[in-house]
This record gives C-alpha cells, sequence and structure tokens, in this order.
C-alpha cells in the first residue's frame, strides 16, 4: 500500500487544489466558489475511484472580512501587524480609536481579572492564555472595553477565532507577544493610543462535509480517516489542509483497488474547519443525536491536518502522553493507535517526535465522544527547536510553516520529503487497520468459516 499511495499522485491533487483557488479568487474557504470546486474535484477523483460520496449539509456563519488595520496613534505613529480573530464583532465604519488599558490580571478571562482596571471606553490589552480567546473578547466587553488586542504568550503570530458568534464581545484581534510586551513597557511610560479597524459581512450560509467509504469490510468495525477541505479566507491553504485532503484521498483511490477489507474504511472530507472545527463537529453530533450505534461502531479515528509543512516535523499525537500531558480526555484505545504510526515509523528508522494531543484539529469532538483518535502533524505555528533540526533537518528559530494562514501557502510551500514520509504513514496505518483493529478495541474481524478474513491486495501492492 505505502508504494501504491505515491508522493507524485498526492502532489498532483495539490496542484488541483492550487488550481481551483487561482480560479476562485485565491481562495477555497467554506461557503465559497473555491470549496465547492474543492469538493467536485475530491467526489469525481473517489467516483472514478469506485466509491460512492455522500454531502453532509450544515449551516455556518460566513465571515468576509472588508477593511482591516490596526495602528498605534500615539505616543507613536506607526502601523502594527494584527490578524482579526474569527467571528470577531465588527468596529464601527471609522474604527475604535482609544487608549490602552490592560487588566489587573493579563489574561483577562473573567470579570475579576479586571477588578481595579479602567478600562471603560478604551482598547483592552490581554494575554493570551488559560481560556477561550471568546471568553477573553466577553470578558473585555463587560469591563466597559470599545475592543480587545490580545498578544501571543509563545513566539510566532496569534490567529485565533472566538469559536462563534458572541453579540456581547469587544472587536477582537491578535498581536505576537512581542508585540505586546512592547507596548505594555511603553504604557508604563504613559498613555498610549491604537485605532482598530475591522468591518466585515457576518452572514448565515450553507457548507458541507463529504464522506465516502468502502464497500467491503465489517460496517459495526469502521476505520475513520479525516481531513478538512476548507482553507483560510486569506489564501489557497495548500499545507492547510490540502496537503492532508490529498494524503487520504490518494489512500482512498489505492485503497479501492483492493478486493477484500476485514473492516470497512470510510474517508471525510470537513467543511468549515477552519471557522471552528464545524465540520467535524456537526458530523459526531448528528451521531449522537440521530444514531448513537453508528458512533460506537467507529473504531478510531485518524486525522491528518497539514503534511507537508516546509520546515516540518515528523509529528505524532501524543495519545499516551509520553511527552506532553494531553489538555482533554483521552479515550481508550488512542495509544494504541499512536502505536500503529509509532511502530511503522521505528520499523523503517525514521525519526518522529510527539505532538501535544491537544484536540485543536477535527479528532476533537471524537475523543470527546469516546472514539480513539490519533494523527499525524508536520508542524503549523510552533517554533522548530535545534534538536528538532538534528532530525529533520529545516531551521530552528522559526516556525514549521511560516506561511501558515497566509496566501503564500500555495503549492510552493509544501515540503515533499514531508508530504512522502506522511503519506506513506497514512497509507500504512490504512491498511494496517482494515485488516485488524484487535490491539485497539479487541475485535477480531472475522469471515464466514471464522477465521480471519485475509485482505486481498492488487496485483503489485503490498500491505506496509
Amino acid at each position: 500500500m505505502t508504494q501504491a499511495v505515491t508522493v507524485e499522485n498526492v502532489h498532483a491533487h495539490l496542484q488541483a487544489l492550487q488550481d481551483i483557488a487561482d480560479a476562485n479568487d485565491g481562495n477555497r474557504g467554506a461557503g465559497t466558489s473555491g470549496y465547492e470546486a474543492s469538493a467536485q474535484y475530491v467526489e469525481k477523483t473517489l467516483h472514478d475511484a469506485g466509491y460512492t460520496t455522500q454531502r453532509q449539509d450544515f449551516s455556518f456563519i460566513y465571515e468576509e472580512v472588508h477593511e482591516s488595520s490596526l495602528a498605534e496613534v500615539s505616543p507613536d505613529a506607526r502601523t502594527v501587524d494584527g490578524i482579526p480573530m474569527s467571528y470577531s464583532q465588527p468596529t464601527p465604519a471609522e474604527g475604535v480609536t482609544a487608549e490602552l488599558a490592560a487588566p489587573t490580571t493579563a489574561i483577562g478571562c473573567t470579570a475579576g481579572d479586571y477588578a481595579g482596571a479602567d478600562v471603560a471606553g478604551k482598547i483592552a490589552l490581554v494575554s493570551r492564555g488559560e481560556c477561550s480567546f471568546g471568553e477573553k473578547a466577553i470578558a473585555a466587553k463587560a469591563a466597559g472595553a470599545d475592543a480587545v488586542i490580545i498578544y501571543n504568550n509563545t513566539t510566532g503570530a496569534l490567529n485565533g477565532t472566538l469559536g462563534g458568534v458572541e453579540p456581547d464581545s469587544a472587536p477582537a484581534t491578535g498581536v505576537t507577544q512581542e508585540e505586546g510586551q512592547a507596548l505594555l513597557a511603553k504604557m508604563a511610560a504613559g498613555p498610549v493610543t491604537m485605532k482598530l479597524v475591522l468591518t466585515k459581512t457576518m452572514e448565515e450560509r450553507e457548507t458541507f462535509n463529504v464522506i465516502a467509504e468502502t464497500e467491503s469490510g465489517r460496517d459495526d468495525n469502521v476505520v475513520m480517516l479525516g481531513a478538512h477541505l476548507d482553507s483560510v479566507g486569506d489564501g489557497p491553504g495548500i499545507n492547510d489542509n490540502g496537503s492532508g485532503s490529498a494524503g487520504i484521498l490518494e489512500t482512498a483511490v489505492q485503497l479501492g483497488k483492493v478486493n477484500k477489507l476485514n473492516n470497512k474504511v470510510r474517508f471525510a472530507f470537513w467543511g468549515a474547519e477552519e471557522l471552528g472545527l464545524l465540520g467535524s463537529d456537526h458530523y459526531v453530533a448528528d451521531l449522537q443525536d440521530n444514531d448513537p450505534a453508528a458512533l460506537d461502531d467507529i473504531a478510531t479515528y485518524l486525522n491528518f491536518d497539514m503534511i507537508g509543512s516546509p520546515n516540518h516535523i515528523i509529528g505524532v499525537y501524543d495519545a499516551d502522553e509520553s511527552t506532553y500531558e494531553a489538555p482533554v480526555d483521552v479515550p481508550a484505545g488512542s495509544a494504541e493507535t499512536e502505536d500503529v504510526f509509532t511502530d511503522y515509523f521505528d520499523g523503517i528508522d525514521q525519526p518522529w517526535v510527539d505532538t501535544e494531543f491537544s484536540g485543536r484539529s477535527d479528532y476533537s469532538a471524537f475523543i470527546a465522544a469516546g472514539v480513539p483518535a490519533s494523527g499525524l502533524f508536520t508542524g503549523a505555528d510552533g517554533t522548530k527547536t535545534p534538536e528538532e533540526v538534528e532530525k529533520f533537518g529545516g531551521t530552528a528559530g522559526i516556525t514549521y510553516d511560516p506561511n501558515y494562514h497566509t496566501p503564500a501557502d500555495d503549492i510552493t510551500n509544501i515540503n515533499m520529503d514531508a508530504l512522502d514520509i506522511m503519506s506513506d504513514a497514512i497509507a500504512h496505518s490504512t491498511i494496517t487497520l482494515a485488516q485488524s483493529t484487535k490491539a485497539i478495541n479487541g475485535k477480531s474481524s472475522r469471515g464466514k468459516s471464522g477465521q480471519p478474513a485475509p485482505t486481498v491486495l492488487p496485483d503489485g501492492v503490498e500491505a506496509a
């Protein structure tokens, strides 16, 4: 299977997604013509490989930013790099011009964090950490702030989401840790006045997930793979997440040539991930409400979000918490799912590292519902360490993907070595689990004779 899933074919899918973005205002965001064309490409490719596809519709809030700027008015006059938070409330057309003020407690999560601070009619400057961006924007509004600037608590740009529309929240934008600390230092010396402009359209629209599954294999022990198909509105999203989508798409194409599988394999191309994991959340919630038995029939979920980062790591979600304590509950069977990847990498002498099992991507709803999960990740806005350079090459001190969530996340942003390694790992994990999930959930697939049903591969295709 790893020989059948070639990096050339995966890259060809990425080129198709790039061409789609080029023909559709430079992006493939949810609710746009670019997303529709991306879905049609995926559907045609799957149909040609013998699959039946299904669209699962759901509604979401479409956002289109018309004008966005952040500037220091005084004591200096300069433009500041700010990234508006998804779902942020807009400012008036003329923007918000006001003095900066900080909460009593830097994180600004609750009313108590603002006790004794005068932020009424001002722009609150708060630190990332300990609570959601949405909670920070709500707390700032409740304290009387006209807007909120959230600065990062680590290196790199801060590109965040409020997680949904919050009418009682302040307009919110994100800046780097360095910028936030510089502004705090200026505030200590005297008043600082900023101007934030954020005008936008926010309206309800429809989008969808694309789902397909193999015909063969037991349907009460489904192996599920997922990757989000949508991009941010500000670029073609070829690494994030054309790469994961292309990886599972080519795996589906090659798996379609397999005559017999022990376990059914289901592929999901999620919509509106960039707006808060909406597609995968909808899928799981729909099963919980309407078909909980079908949710129980998912043996494990494998997530692939960014597998071609230019300054990459070879990362595996740390479901066994051997490096990072997970900030979420880890369902039983997740560590064994992780082992499928790590054992494969160890077997081919491929270095790898743990990446935090944080729930920041489309596996979040699955693990919240108790479904085992793991996945692969080559890095986003984190900073590469010297130790990682020794393992994978690249450059220390810069982010794994310097073009993350920008117009430069295009076809030239893909690292072919990372894409090749990760595509093979997707292929290996898929065929391995299609044969057996016994290590994960104790279930052995049986044929009519009571013996394990063999997986029959096409000529020239190896199982691993």
